[in-house]
């Protein structure tokens, strides 16, 4: 089993803690990556786009011309999708883009994710996110300690109002609890910073 400090609010060593091979030590399989990323997404879209067909759009339905004689191509109606302001032939209609990833293909982009992230050094188990106060300012001070990049992932199963007052401001800063976390939120973070309790949860629930 992978051992990884255990550390505090100041970025000092506290401890240890011993986390699952089949979890964070899996191998990395970047086609499981892509398909969990590409759910997730695609599950996000909300399917709105509607164009209007020859039948639904504005205008008269009355000939514009009679048949013969004029010299002209024959047209029956103004909403016809030749002419401009008329329908949209095969255009978006409204519909739902969610699908179903199998559980096993959704735990094993987790574990590969996970993985990655603690062998590029990119993940640090904390001890316990405890803040003095809920302040934008405290939470960056915090966060400064750990030389945090642009962007990052902060993970705790517990309710816990100071951090997640003290976070929701600040730019690229993401919180979420264990049950929540999907790989495409650990592979979108440049730094994960995760619970001890939370580090267990996914220890224990992932490698089942």
């Amino acid at each position: 089993m992978p051992k990884v400090n255990v550390l505090d609010l100041n970025n000092k060593i506290v401890g240890e803690i011993e986390l699952s091979d089949s979890v964070f030590a899996a191998d990395v399989n970047e086609a499981l990556l892509y398909e969990a990323v590409r759910n997730y997404l695609a599950n996000q879209r909300r399917g709105t786009a509607s164009t209007k067909t020859r039948h639904e759009v504005a205008g008269s339905g009355k000939k514009l011309w009679k048949q013969k004689g004029t010299g002209r191509a024959r047209m029956g109606s103004i909403r016809s999708p030749l002419w401009r302001h008329g329908g949209t032939t095969h255009g978006p209609q409204p519909r739902d883009y969610s699908y179903k990833l199998p559980s096993k293909m959704l735990k094993g982009a987790m574990r590969s994710a996970l993985s990655a992230k603690l062998r590029d050094g990119e993940l640090q188990v904390v001890s316990e996110f405890t803040l003095s106060d809920h302040k934008t300012k405290t939470m960056e001070s915090v966060l400064g300690k750990f030389a945090s990049p642009k962007t990052v992932l902060l993970i705790d199963n517990i309710e816990n109002r100071n951090l997640k007052l003290g976070s929701r401001n600040i730019p690229g800063v993401t919180l979420l609890e264990s049950k929540d976390v999907n790989p495409y939120h650990l592979l979108g973070a440049r730094k994960v910073l995760i619970s001890e309790v939370a580090a267990k949860r996914l220890s224990e629930g992932l490698s089942k």
